[in-house]
């Protein structure tokens, strides 16, 4: 959450691709934003109904106009889907695309809620740009990672189908090698056998047989 329109400015400028920007809507408040982690299941239009009414009554809170008044309305969206022109004043944000725009309506303070997340409040002052620097680094490496397990994975796959595809050929290759040598030696027995069905023709096969006893 940002203290003042300053801080306000460089969460915009340093926001993250998970961050979630809540604000009253047409009223001056802090910005605040959640944000998602990677692992939690969901994304922004899917956060659970508590968590989005607890946003919502930080932002009335930290609305001198609207902590006043009832019924307010608190707006959130995507931090990527800000618009920030270089005409706009310090702080100061419009939408890149209204149809991600959510609205909330909170009809009063809840003391309760805003007592139990100002126990939970821990102010720090982070260099915003840095802790960007950061993230898109790990993300970087984290493709990286990925893409070459999937390249490993890919090798592997196209190993396997050279393997099988191999192993096919070799069998085809044996099959037919198989059959031709059969083939052959069919061919050689009904050369040695062949002849007419008369008696000259049985004896000269079988005294072809002589020169071999």
């Amino acid at each position: 959450m940002g203290k003042d329109k300053y801080e306000n400015e460089e969460l915009i400028k340093h926001g993250w691709p998970e961050d979630v920007w809540f604000h009253a809507d047409k009223l001056s408040s802090a910005h605040v934003y959640l944000r998602l982690s990677k692992g939690s299941g969901f994304d922004w239009e899917s956060i659970p109904g508590p968590l989005v009414d607890d946003l919502a009554q930080l932002c009335k809170a930290n609305s001198i106009e609207g902590n006043k008044k009832n019924n307010v309305t608190i707006i959130y969206t995507p931090w990527d889907n800000l618009l920030k022109r270089g005409d706009m004043a310090v702080g100061q944000v419009s939408f890149k695309n209204q149809k991600k725009v959510r609205r909330v309506c909170v009809e009063q303070r809840e003391n309760a809620v805003v007592n139990r997340l100002n126990k939970t409040k821990k102010e720090e002052h982070p260099d915003l740009m840095l802790q960007r620097l950061d993230r898109d680094k790990e993300e970087r490496k984290t493709r990286r990672k990925a893409a070459d397990t999937a390249r490993t994975e890919e090798r592997k796959v196209i190993e396997q189908r050279l393997k099988d595809k191999d192993a096919r050929d070799y069998s085809r290759v044996f099959a037919e090698a198989k059959a031709s040598n059969k083939n052959t030696r069919g061919k050689e027995a009904d050369d040695i056998f062949a002849g007419d069905d008369d008696s000259d023709g049985v004896d000269a096969h079988a005294s072809d047989f002589d020169d071999f006893m």
